[in-house]
């Protein structure tokens, strides 16, 4: 079961509004107050989802409850509000741990050591998918909310970027839609390269970036893979900053002068 965190509406959740309010009203108690209530709240919240977690229900009230999540999440993912992101990670959570709460718990008995192997190891695999779901929400349970950096130096300040398109065995069909919005990115003429590193060594893209005046970059072996692949172009190219783009990721026309921002302001900034 899966949060739905992207095209969240413009409109907020109501409840976010009474969230909000309350929270507000909390925020001028004293703070042994506000302490004391994080606790309770804390400790609340921690016995309700062990309750609902380890409460066995036959198949037809499992199916209820299953039902259950899925229509509040149907109703959920249209609000907006980091109340509704966290309410949908909270049900997948709480499904996801439930159903392997049982599989822990009522699995595991095998009559073999080739059921247990297999078995334990399909188990393994679960526990690994269910530990990436948790690190994917905490990645996006409270995401960033950055606002661009805006260039201030007129253009012909501007610093030098190469852009590497690295490629292996893409189709030529699916990689001229990214170099060719490469070379469209809004950026000065002159302090743009674009770049094709084809570990493939082919003929047509050769024949491509001649054409189109994109630099062709390759070499005679795959020693390294990709990481390879950028080590022998940077050798040959001296641009102030690099941007990379997969061979199948078309950049947007605004990329360098929403990004580029940030290296200026930060000199100590090297990845972004």
């Amino acid at each position: 079961m899966t949060a739905q965190l992207n095209q969240l509406p413009a409109k907020t959740w109501w409840l976010q509004g009474l969230v909000d309010t309350f929270l507000a009203r909390v925020s001028r108690w004293p703070l042994r107050c506000r302490q004391g209530l994080k606790i309770s709240a804390g400790l609340s919240a921690a016995l309700l989802v062990l309750g609902i977690l380890t409460t066995p229900l036959n198949l037809y009230s499992q199916a209820a409850f299953a039902a259950v999540c899925f229509a509040a999440s149907l109703i959920i993912r249209k609000q907006a509000g980091r109340l509704a992101i966290l309410t949908l990670i909270t049900l997948s959570l709480i499904a996801s741990l439930r159903y392997m709460y049982w599989r822990l718990t009522d699995t595991l008995g095998f009559d073999n050591w080739q059921d247990a192997v297999f078995g334990y190891g399909l188990v393994l695999a679960e526990l690994y998918a269910l530990l990436v779901l948790v690190f994917g929400y905490v990645q996006t349970a409270w995401p960033l909310h950055r606002t661009p950096q805006f260039l201030q130096q007129p253009p012909a300040e501007w610093p030098t970027v190469d852009v590497f398109i690295p490629t292996y065995n893409e189709a030529l069909g699916i990689v001229k839609l990214v170099v060719l919005a490469a070379q469209a990115i809004d950026w000065p003429e002159g302090k743009l390269r674009v770049h094709m590193l084809d570990d493939g060594r082919r003929e047509e893209f050769k024949v491509f970036c001649q054409q189109i005046g994109v630099n062709y970059i390759t070499r005679d072996n795959n020693r390294h893979a990709k990481a390879g692949n950028l080590n022998e172009a940077l050798k040959v190219t001296d641009g102030e900053f690099i941007a990379i783009f997969d061979a199948d990721h078309v950049p947007t026309r605004s990329f360098l002068q929403i990004t580029m921002g940030w290296f200026l302001k930060d000199p100590n900034l090297a990845l972004l």
